[in-house]
């Protein structure tokens, strides 16, 4: 699956259209509710149902929007179930620059669209995955529905989008927190690979994650069933859904080695390679092996970092004085040879 990139710039909250068959819809995150966290993101579900006239797919723009006070970090994910007789396929997520992780599948059944994206995304950001929408609408019966989650998000409002087929929106809802009663296998090889089921209730929706890794796998409302991520030592095993982040009463156990650890970081050339003293402008950082790095200028570390597997951005903080600097990418592999950026007055 590949995916075009291009610059994305969603609303966090878009007014709603009626919808007939072929028309537009949009639906808004739900403002009210507890006070909102410093890391907060929001869904954004708006687009079109398949039409017989002219015969054609629908299509949905499946937004989230980086809407708290601070930058949303770690693992958010995106949910986008359809009702019985209409159907998607992989969906094509628009972002720029490539600084983040992203994984997507889909059902066979062609229901449920999955995505987790790991980066760090700046207050006020917006993306979306393009997903087109297959089948006959007046043979179809229930809703679509967007969820997205965060563990670092703690006020469930905003998390759920909803369209009827029939163009009306539901109020807004906040779906129950979680809860985890109980792992079935509590130990695995430290290469991942074991298949382990999270038991609960208020799971629908819910991320796995094992160590604070994404495990593959899905939810129902009472179990989730993953595969293991690699990993090593004791890890704390949860479920993010759009309620909460419930933690099971046991870890999971890593035992034998864990994966090699990927190569040191190395970094290419800057652009731009020179900026104000003040700091506040956004560089890119190319390079291989960066996934989760941290970047210093001059020994300092540097605001709104993200980094994917070939390329970060960040914020040079501001500088006492022009010159050159060393700019370095560490990861847990290591630190990158340092590159030079040059302050200017």
């Amino acid at each position: 699956m590949i995916i075009r990139l291009a610059k994305a710039g969603l609303a966090a909250a878009l007014s709603v259209t009626a919808l007939t068959t072929g028309a537009a819809v949009a639906t808004a995150a739900p403002t009210d509710g507890p006070s909102p966290s410093a890391q907060h993101v929001t869904a954004s579900l708006n687009g079109y149902l398949p039409s017989t006239t002219p015969p054609g797919p629908g299509q949905f723009s499946v937004g989230w929007t980086s809407s708290g006070t601070s930058d949303l970090t770690g693992p958010t994910h995106i949910t986008l179930d359809l009702p019985a007789g209409l159907t998607t396929g992989i969906g094509m997520f628009y972002s720029t620059p490539y600084d983040y992780t992203f994984t997507e599948s889909v059902s066979p059944d062609g229901r449920h669209l999955d995505a987790v994206l790991t980066g760090t995304r700046r207050v006020g950001f917006s993306e979306f995955i393009k997903a087109r929408v297959y089948g006959n609408v007046s043979q179809a019966s229930g809703q679509i529905v967007e969820t997205v989650s965060n563990p670092n998000d703690t006020d469930p409002t905003g998390h759920i989008s909803v369209v009827n087929l029939d163009g009306s929106t539901p109020a807004p809802t906040v779906q129950a927190p979680p809860t985890v009663s109980g792992v079935d296998t509590s130990t695995g090889p430290g290469a991942g690979g074991t298949s382990v089921t999270v038991s609960g209730s208020g799971l629908t929706h819910g991320m796995v994650l094992v160590g604070g890794v994404p495990a593959t796998g899905g939810c129902t409302d009472t179990a989730c069933t993953v595969t293991t991520p690699g990993g090593s030592g004791s890890a704390p095993v949860s479920v993010v859904t759009p309620g909460g982040t419930a933690v099971a009463p046991t870890a999971f156990d890593y035992t034998g080695a864990p994966p090699p650890a990927p190569p040191v970081p190395v970094v290419g050339s800057l652009y731009p390679a020179t900026g104000s003293v003040a700091g506040g402008n956004m560089v890119g950082i190319p390079g291989t092996d960066l996934t989760g790095g941290s970047v210093l200028f001059g020994g300092v570390p540097a605001d709104h970092v993200s980094c994917g597997p070939k390329f970060c951005s960040a914020f040079p903080p501001a500088a006492a004085q022009p010159g050159p600097v060393d700019v370095t990418v560490t990861t847990a592999s290591g630190t990158s040879a340092p590159v030079t950026y040059t302050y200017t007055a």
